[in-house]
C-alpha cells in the first residue's frame, strides 16, 4: 500500500519507518526544508534509539521518500496520515492549526477515495472537524473517510512500541475505511480496538492522563513516607506487584514533563470545563507535578544552606532518558531556582545540548563535577548509574548527591563518604 505521512516529527518519523518495516510504500511530507534534508541523509533531527539505522535501512532499500509537495503526494498515496503537532494553547487547549492546514491541504488536492488518517493527539471531536476542514476545499465530488488513530509511542522506546504495540486502536464510522486500516496492520500481533472517532480520541487522553495520575499518585505519597521515614522503592514494589496496578509509572521522582503528558492532561481539563465538568482528580495530579520540584528543591536548600556562589551540577536535562526532548523537563525548574538563588549551574546531558550563557555544559560529568558543591541527578540515564562515583567525590568540593530519580543505591553512595538523599530514600 502507498502511505503518506503529513508531518516528519517524532512520530510521523517513527510510524512512516515502521510501514515500511511492514511493506509499504512510505511517502513523508514536510515543509520544513531542512527536517526533510536532514532525512534524506539518513540523520534524525531528532534522538531516537534505534530509528536512525531504520531510516538508512529503508532509504537504500527506496522504501520510503521525503518530498515538500503536496499535490503530487497526495495524488499518489492511498492512505494519507496526519502526523503534525498539536501544542498547548495559553487556554490549555490543544493548538489545532496544523491539523486544519494539513486537512485543507488534503481538500485541495484530493482526485479520488482516499482514507484520512489522524495520528496526532486532538481533542474530542476533531475527526469531524477534519472532515468539514477537507470538504471546505474540495474541487469534485470527491468521496473520502476519516479515522482515528491514536499513537501510544514512548519517547525512548519508540520504535519498540511501533513495532509491537499494545494495542491498536481504529476510530472510524465506515466500514470501507476500517477494512482498509485493519489490512494495514494485518502484520501486527495485538489486539484491534475497533470504535468511533470520538471514541479513540478519547481513549488517547484517557491512557495519557492516568499514566500521569500514577505518577503524581506516587509522588505525593513519597512526601509523606519522606516524614515516616519510609522507603518509597519498598512502597512502588508492594502494591505494583498486584496486577491490578502494576509497576510502571510507579517511580516516584521530581515530576513528569515531555511533550504529552502535561500537555494532554490540560487540553483533557479544559474539554471537561468547556463541558461543564469536574475532573479534579486530574488538576489536583497538574498540581502535585508542578510542586513535586518545589518540594524537592526545598530539601536541597535544607540540606545545603545558602546556595548564593555555590556551584551546583544538574545531571540530565532530557525529560526522561533515551530522548533530546526538553520539553517541560523538571530539571529546568530546578535550574531556575538555582539561578534565582545565585548558584553557578553546571550542567551535563548525553545527548541534549543548550545554548544560555547563564549555565555551564560540559562534555563529561566528571568535568562538571569539578570543584562542584552538590549534583543533582535530574534524567535516569544509564551513564549516571554507571559512573566512578569514588572519582566524582574527589573532584567536588562538598559531597552533597540528590537523586531526583532514585537510580543510585543509597547505602553504597553513602558508604562512599557522600551526603545522599533521595525522593523519599
Amino acid at each position: 500500500m502507498n502511505i503518506l505521512i503529513i508531518g516528519t516529527g517524532y512520530v510521523g518519523t517513527t510510524t512512516g519507518l515502521v510501514f515500511c518495516e511492514m511493506g509499504h510504500k512510505v511517502t513523508g511530507l514536510d515543509l520544513d526544508h531542512s527536517k526533510l534534508e536532514s532525512l534524506r541523509a539518513g540523520k534524525l533531527h531528532f534522538y531516537e534509539p534505534g530509528l536512525e539505522d531504520l531510516l538508512r535501512k529503508h532509504l537504500h532499500g527506496e522504501n520510503i521518500t521525503f518530498t515538500p509537495e503536496y499535490e503530487k503526494a497526495i495524488k499518489e498515496n492511498d492512505v494519507i496520515f496526519i502526523c503534525v503537532g498539536t501544542p498547548q494553547l495559553h487556554d490549555g487547549n490543544a493548538d489545532l492549526s496544523y491539523v486544519k492546514n494539513a486537512a485543507e491541504s488534503i481538500g485541495e488536492n484530493l482526485d479520488s477515495y482516499k482514507v484520512i488518517v489522524s495520528k496526532s493527539t486532538v481533542p474530542v471531536g476533531t475527526s469531524e472537524m477534519i472532515q468539514q476542514w477537507i470538504k471546505a476545499k474540495l474541487k469534485g465530488e470527491f468521496t473520502f473517510d476519516v479515522v482515528s488513530n491514536p499513537e501510544f509511542l514512548r519517547e525512548g522506546s519508540a520504535l519498540k512500541d511501533a513495532l509491537k504495540p499494545d494495542r491498536i486502536v481504529i476510530g472510524t464510522s465506515s466500514q470501507k475505511a476500517n477494512g482498509i486500516m485493519k489490512n494495514l496492520y494485518k502484520n501486527f500481533i495485538c489486539e484491534i480496538v475497533e470504535t468511533t472517532p470520538n471514541t479513540s480520541e478519547m481513549i488517547k487522553y484517557a491512557a495519557n492522563s492516568f499514566l500521569a495520575l500514577k505518577i503524581s499518585y506516587i509522588n505525593e505519597l513519597a512526601r509523606l513516607c519522606d516524614v515516616l521515614d519510609i522507603k518509597i522503592k519498598d512502597i512502588s514494589r508492594g502494591i505494583g506487584l498486584d496486577h491490578r496496578i502494576g509497576l510502571n509509572f510507579l517511580n516516584a521522582g521530581i515530576g513528569f514533563g515531555g511533550s504529552c503528558f502535561p500537555k494532554d492532561v490540560n487540553a483533557l481539563i479544559k474539554t471537561s470545563k468547556d463541558k461543564q465538568v469536574n475532573l479534579s482528580i486530574l488538576e489536583r495530579a497538574l498540581e502535585v507535578n508542578k510542586t513535586q520540584t518545589d518540594f524537592f528543591y526545598q530539601q536541597i536548600r535544607n540540606s545545603i544552606g545558602n546556595l548564593n556562589g555555590k556551584t551546583i551540577v544538574i545531571a540530565g536535562l532530557a525529560f526522561k532518558s533515551n530522548t533530546d526532548d526538553i520539553r517541560q523537563s523538571p530539571s529546568f525548574a530546578l535550574i531556575e531556582n538555582l539561578l534565582k538563588d545565585k548558584a553557578i549551574v553546571h550542567v551535563h546531558d548525553p545527548v541534549v545540548k543548550l545554548e544560555r550563557p547563564e549555565l555551564k555544559q560540559f562534555n563529561t560529568v566528571e568535568e562538571a563535577a569539578y570543584q562542584a558543591d552538590a549534583l543533582i541527578i535530574c534524567t535516569e540515564w544509564d551513564v549516571y548509574q554507571q559512573l566512578n562515583w569514588m572519582k566524582i567525590k574527589t573532584l567536588m568540593r562538598q559531597p552533597y548527591i540528590f537523586d531526583g530519580r532514585n537510580i543510585l543505591d543509597k547505602e553504597i553512595i553513602k558508604n562512599l563518604g557522600f551526603y545522599y538523599k533521595g525522593v523519599s530514600q
